[in-house]
């Protein structure tokens, strides 16, 4: 093995020193080998990948957690062990040996630009509620409650607040609500925007069949943000069968059996986050709003026999199974058993 350094995002550079391995593998031995690339997720995201696959070079992206590592308490970590290990667990990839590692499914440019929409409004989702309680907390600091900044007609309320000992806001106090207002009214646009965004995202195109999304928004309980985290973070996706479904999800069961003990982890939590978390939030919503279903009968029934314990557990293998039941419908059109759907519009 050896190491060589080049500038991060000199594309040029790193073709050049594949080229000279090449070339001083063929004054070796006389021969022409191929280049496999390995390499592991991280944030630069997967543009290296798609680089170097347009070069015709066999690329891999390894998740770097499903890696086997030495369970020690401390343990040497320097760039020439991570490299070693790397050129091991490709080795063992390409010899076509199971679970040695998690290979990574590069998402094409447009899946990966369509999980922006998503994501960009958590996060003013999150900012909105930082506006919101930052304004409420400077106003309790002065015996002030009541006042909802996410109504209309904040800024008139606002004049007319009087402190708990009835003095009107402080100048220096009104000014810095104020401009938490602006903030705030900034970010409250910004979500108009990108909800525009994401429903004409899931609007199919006239003519056309049905999308998965739409399908998704045809069940009672599935609104339009959960239908679009749903496909943009994971149905979009192939998957060979539930199991992967599960997996990719972070829901996947982890038992733990060893000799006489036998007993379960609970989910790996190892997949995708939001789509996890979303899935969890569903399951909750989908009791509510498809009790006739087999799915929430199969919950009910299951609590029943724990004598009503352990409630939130069985929601996340809810979860687990409503995923897979919604792959299932999305892939295949198969309704989930007992599943209500929304009525449609009447038409004049």
């Amino acid at each position: 093995m050896s190491k060589h350094s080049v500038p991060a995002g000199d594309i040029a550079g790193l073709l050049r020193r594949f080229a000279q391995l090449k070339e001083k593998a063929r004054a070796r031995t006389g021969r022409d080998f191929p280049i496999i690339v390995i390499q592991e997720t991280g944030l630069d995201g997967f543009w290296i990948h798609r680089m170097l696959q347009s070069e015709g070079i066999e690329s891999h992206v390894v998740d770097a957690a499903s890696i086997l590592t030495s369970r020690r308490g401390r343990r040497a970590k320097t760039d020439r062990i991570d490299g070693e290990t790397l050129v091991r667990t490709l080795m063992a990839f390409k010899r076509g040996e199971p679970r040695v590692c998690s290979m990574a499914r590069a998402p094409t440019p447009q899946e990966e630009d369509r999980r922006r929409v998503c994501r960009e409004r958590r996060t003013l989702v999150g900012e909105r509620v930082t506006h919101v309680n930052r304004i409420k907390g400077l106003l309790f600091a002065q015996g002030v409650f009541g006042y909802q900044p996410l109504r209309k007609g904040r800024r008139e309320q606002l004049e007319e607040l009087r402190t708990g000992d009835g003095r009107p806001l402080p100048v220096h106090l009104m000014a810095q609500i104020v401009r938490e207002l602006d903030r705030l009214e900034v970010v409250l646009e910004q979500l108009k925007t990108v909800e525009a965004e994401r429903n004409a995202l899931l609007k199919p195109a006239t003519g056309a069949a049905a999308s998965p999304p739409a399908m998704l928004l045809e069940l009672k309980g599935i609104g339009p943000e959960t239908a679009a985290v749903l496909w943009s973070e994971g149905l979009f996706r192939q998957f060979d069968n539930r199991r992967q479904v599960a997996a990719y999800a972070g829901l996947a069961p982890t038992p733990w059996q060893s000799g006489s003990i036998d007993h379960e982890q609970g989910v790996s939590k190892a997949g995708n986050p939001r789509l996890r978390t979303t899935m969890v939030e569903l399951a909750w919503l989908w009791l509510q709003n498809q009790p006739a279903s087999a799915l929430s009968l199969w919950f009910h029934e299951r609590v029943r026999r724990l004598g009503g314990r352990m409630r939130k557990t069985t929601v996340v293998a809810l979860a687990r199974k409503l995923l897979i039941a919604l792959w299932r419908y999305t892939t295949a059109g198969v309704v989930i058993e007992g599943a209500v759907m929304k009525s449609a519009p009447a038409t004049i």
